[in-house]
């Protein structure tokens, strides 16, 4: 599939946001354009960080028209999964690293009401998710190691980003690519050529020079 012929999506993770000012921020990302909230789940244990439960998902709900993608970086998801559907996800990213049931736990995501998908982190091999690729709707490739925002885009990612495109257009998926961690201004372009279809991005829109309509706007155009 040539870039050309993909309409990439902003996906502004509030992971980095002013959780104080979390409903107003997701509002003005929503005017902004962005396309969708993407909701970081940690649990202190798959990684080293503790974020949000339900209870924010359930509150953003009525914040946005947006979809709610909530990345679950647990361990066990698949305690979990209803509930985040109950508040208002409409789609739930799963490690292939935590769902030694995969088959299973995207059957358990899209039974709930979401749609499924699927990550794996930087150093798990792309052999991983092959045999799912007809079930998920996206697959998100991890461009840092999980855990904190702010990092720096591990560069041998952008290989298997462009693997993935390759696996998927011979197999002619539709299936996005998202990709998250470390992209930014500098970096979006790079993802972008490699394949992706969906950018993940936290610091680069809250944490960013100016308001969050003037950085998405600028980084809309970047593209």
């Amino acid at each position: 599939m040539s870039d050309n012929k993909r309409h990439v999506l902003i996906a502004p993770s509030i992971l980095s946001a002013d959780f104080g000012r979390l409903g107003h921020q997701v509002a003005e990302a929503e005017a902004a354009g962005a396309d969708l909230i993407h909701v970081d789940v940690m649990d202190g244990h798959f990684v080293p960080n503790i974020t949000v439960g339900p209870l924010v998902v359930r509150a953003l709900r009525p914040v946005t028209h947006l979809p709610l993608q909530v990345h679950l970086m647990i361990e066990q998801p698949e305690r979990y999964i209803d509930e985040f559907v109950r508040a208002g996800a409409d789609a739930v990213i799963v490690h292939v690293e935590t769902c030694p049931h995969l088959d299973r736990t995207l059957e358990q995501i899209r039974e709930a009401g979401a749609l499924p998908e699927v990550v794996l982190n930087p150093a798990t091999p792309l052999v991983m998710i092959e045999e799912v690729l007809d079930q998920v709707e996206s697959v998100l490739v991890m461009t840092v190691n999980p855990g904190f925002g702010g990092q720096k885009l591990i560069p041998s990612t952008l290989d298997k980003v462009r693997r993935l495109r390759r696996i998927l257009d011979e197999r002619g998926r539709r299936c996005r690519i998202e990709v998250d961690g470390g992209i930014n201004l500098s970096t979006l372009r790079e993802v972008v050529a490699a394949g992706a279809d969906v950018l993940v991005m936290g610091a680069a829109i809250f944490e960013g020079e100016g308001d969050i309509a003037t950085t998405i706007h600028r980084l809309r155009a970047a593209l």
